[in-house]
């Protein structure tokens, strides 16, 4: 049995119908067609995600590693979403150490991962170092009053700003830097008038 910290996502412990899941599995499939070679999940936290997008792009990808700071999480990923494509293992997603020990990637997925990191530039820093050269980031957070403000979940260090979300990735090729916004399971181009509460960045290198 894993823990439920309030934010971690546990689909044994909920209702099909759930919100958040629907939101965080919204998410997944959303990336499914970006996906090749190696892949890597940061903050893989109970594992379903990673086994699907495995399972979806099974034709398409040589392996998916799953990374999450909580062993407790690793453990349980292991034992209940077993893919032979995936591996989870414990890690930080600011060691800069990561690319010395699992190489680089073609895609990296990171979904509701930054706003609970302090470190946020060396967070952005290691995800750029790896990257391959063409390689697709595609990394997700909720909007709210702005960096260094507090926000309405305890878990969160802040919640960015739409302005800062998209100034996050001025490392990327402007040309190749696209934005997507979600309400409930729909992830769509950003339409005037519509409150978005979260926010999905795809990244070329």
């Amino acid at each position: 049995m894993l823990q439920d910290t309030g934010e971690r996502v546990i689909p044994d412990e909920m209702k099909p119908s759930n919100g958040l899941l629907l939101e965080h599995l919204a998410r997944y499939h959303f990336c499914i067609p970006y996906l090749h070679g190696r892949v890597l999940d940061i903050a893989s936290g109970s594992g379903y995600g990673t086994q699907m997008i495995a399972k979806a792009a099974k034709k398409r990808v040589s392996e998916v590693i799953g990374i999450d700071l909580d062993d407790e999480a690793v453990n349980y990923a292991n034992s209940r979403y077993y893919h032979p494509l995936v591996r989870y293992n414990q890690g930080n997603a600011t060691d800069p150490i990561l690319k010395e020990l699992y190489g680089t990637f073609d895609v990296i997925v990171s979904f509701e991962t930054i706003e609970h990191i302090e470190e946020e530039a060396r967070f952005l820093e290691n995800v750029y170092k790896l990257l391959k050269p063409n390689g697709t980031l595609i990394l997700s957070t909720p909007f709210g009053k702005g960096r260094g403000k507090p926000c309405g979940s305890p878990f969160h260090i802040h919640q960015l700003t739409v302005e800062e979300f998209k100034n996050l990735f001025n490392e990327y090729d402007y040309k190749q830097v696209e934005f997507y916004f979600q309400r409930g399971v729909l992830i769509e181009p950003e339409k005037k008038g519509i409150h978005y509460p979260l926010g999905v960045a795809v990244c070329k290198k």
